[in-house]
């Protein structure tokens, strides 16, 4: 099976490459509308800020790509957020396949923004792409933005309230975290989504 890993210059790209190398899969990294729509699993990596992103993918002419796609299609971490209606970073309107939000943390004296290191994820559902996830497992997040939870959350994690950790819809999927640097719960999840 073909796999695209969308090249919208996000700083992941990298890790997450070798890391479904480790799964015995060779993505290809491109831009190029013809190779996404042809691949049978597409990613949408990201690392960075929400407006210089999604100017990014206009500039490539992949907004409608994107929003065109009937294959599994994954957004990571910023991707993720990029599949999303709306992002409060930068005030921006995103690929809108998933008609969420994105809000920035609240600032706390207890809670310093972005979150980085390590949360319990909670499945919240039943769902192919958490098969074998559980409460007992953790990911790797680094963010200072997030979605709430609503009807496409799959599961959730809390950092001063819950947060979604896992989206859905149709064919359209998003997590939060970094799978590439989650250990063998990243691989798990990247296992079930490109078997999905």
């Amino acid at each position: 099976m073909k796999v695209a890993l969308i090249d919208g210059g996000g700083s992941n790209i990298g890790s997450l490459r070798y890391a479904l190398q480790r799964l015995g899969v060779e993505a290809e990294l491109t831009a190029d509308a013809a190779a996404i729509r042809a691949a049978g699993r597409v990613l949408l990596p990201g690392v960075g800020a929400a407006a210089p992103a999604m100017a990014r993918l206009r500039e490539l002419g992949l907004v409608d790509v994107v929003r065109a796609l009937t294959q599994p299609v994954l957004g990571v971490c910023l991707g993720m957020q990029l599949l999303c209606a709306h992002s409060e970073e930068g005030d921006v309107d995103c690929l809108g396949v998933i008609p969420a939000p994105v809000r920035r943390f609240a600032d706390g004296k207890d809670l310093r923004v972005p979150q980085m290191g390590w949360n319990r994820l909670r499945p919240c559902t039943e769902h192919p792409l958490l098969r074998g996830i559980g409460e007992d497992d953790w990911a790797y997040f680094v963010h200072a933005y997030a979605v709430p939870v609503g009807p496409w959350t799959l599961a959730t994690a809390d950092y001063g309230g819950d947060y979604s950790a896992v989206i859905a819809r149709g064919n359209f999927f998003g997590m939060q975290f970094h799978p590439e640097r989650s250990a063998e719960t990243g691989a798990r999840l990247l296992r079930n989504f490109l078997s999905s």
